[in-house]
């Protein structure tokens, strides 16, 4: 019966350029628009909605209550850190690795977290 995400939603002041950021910076690619309303798909498929946000941003951290991070798999670590670095984008930190698995955090046009990972094996 439930089958799994589909997509999740990210409100942004700027839709259109989150959306165009996480094309060009992730190769994602746009998979509909409507009324403001951006769909990127990442390769593997999985959807990111980006919507018109409406008031301002709290403030949080690594551990406030709700959501937190976008993981971004990757089949080649080192080559997605160099491409990001490339285009600009400020790392949070330097990459490190947490039981075999290589990480890498930054943060989107808006500021939301985003990290690379590369997992030594899938999660069982």
């Amino acid at each position: 019966m439930f089958t799994g995400i589909e997509h999740f939603a990210i409100a942004s002041p700027n839709p259109q350029a989150l959306a165009d950021w996480y094309i060009g910076t992730l190769a994602f690619r746009l998979s509909h628009e409507y009324q403001g309303n951006y769909f990127v798909r990442a390769q593997n498929g999985v959807l990111i909605e980006i919507i018109p946000a409406q008031g301002s941003r709290p403030d949080s951290d690594m551990k406030t209550p709700g959501m937190r991070h976008i993981a971004i798999s990757v089949s080649d670590f080192d080559g997605a850190h160099a491409s990001l670095k490339a285009k600009g984008v400020e790392m949070a930190g330097e990459p490190y690795e947490n039981q075999g698995n290589r990480l890498a955090f930054f943060k989107d046009l808006d500021g939301n977290l985003v990290h690379l990972i590369q997992r030594d094996r899938l999660l069982p």
